[in-house]
């Protein structure tokens, strides 16, 4: 069963809530005792556990409500990263100048949201899926321009393609869609002493949540 549920966890956790982005990578030990290194995933797949974050016995009910109106793992949902979830650095207000989408070829219409981590050859490209709406700025060769709409699953369309050689810029707060990682949520009585919650695993969907 797929599905995504277009809506945002309507839970505030605190700082205790573990947050895990993690990679893929392949290691073969060779004879001189050097290795080889490849990685599997272009991109980190991250994953929560919100668990111990809970703050209240409010939170412990709505979460509670949140999980079987999400059939547990069968259904994603977006999820505020409270350490990662703006273009501009990574809680700042985004500003359209932000993170540069590509070049204008006279023909190309349709520009991915994306986020850059570290520079060069090493840089990193996060797609994102799930942008804020409201939030998203879009500038072409740094001048505002509002002639685009925001497609699903976070592209921007351009009403006439930008002219050759033109930078595409944008800014935005975004949501991580993730789902429920097992179908048991286990809660041992209300309790207003969050480190008795036990673990709630979130992992992140990719592709199509």
């Amino acid at each position: 069963m797929q599905g995504f549920d277009d809506i945002l966890l309507p839970l505030a956790f605190s700082r205790r809530a573990q947050i895990r982005p993690s990679f893929s990578t392949r290691i073969v030990g060779l004879a001189s005792g050097q290795e080889y290194r490849s990685s599997a995933w272009a991109d980190a797949r991250l994953s929560y556990d919100i668990g111990p974050a809970m703050v209240d016995d409010a939170a412990v009910s709505g979460l509670i409500a949140f999980f079987r109106a999400r059939h547990g793992a069968a259904r994603a949902f977006r999820l505020l990263d409270p350490t990662d979830h703006s273009s501009h650095a990574m809680t700042g207000t985004p500003t359209a100048g932000d993170v540069v989408l590509g070049s204008g070829d006279g023909v190309t219409a349709d520009f991915a949201l994306i986020k850059t981590y570290g520079s060069g050859d090493a840089a990193q490209i996060r797609r994102i899926t799930h942008p804020v709406v409201g939030s998203v700025m879009v500038a072409v060769d740094g001048a505002p321009n509002t002639a685009w709409s925001l497609i699903e699953g976070g592209t921007i369309r351009f009403t006439a393609a930008p002219p050759s050689g033109a930078v595409i810029t944008a800014g935005f707060h975004f949501h991580v869609p993730v789902r429920f990682a097992e179908d048991v949520l286990e809660v041992a009585g209300l309790t207003h002493n969050a480190a008795e919650m036990g673990s709630v695993e979130l992992v992140e969907v990719k592709g199509d949540a």
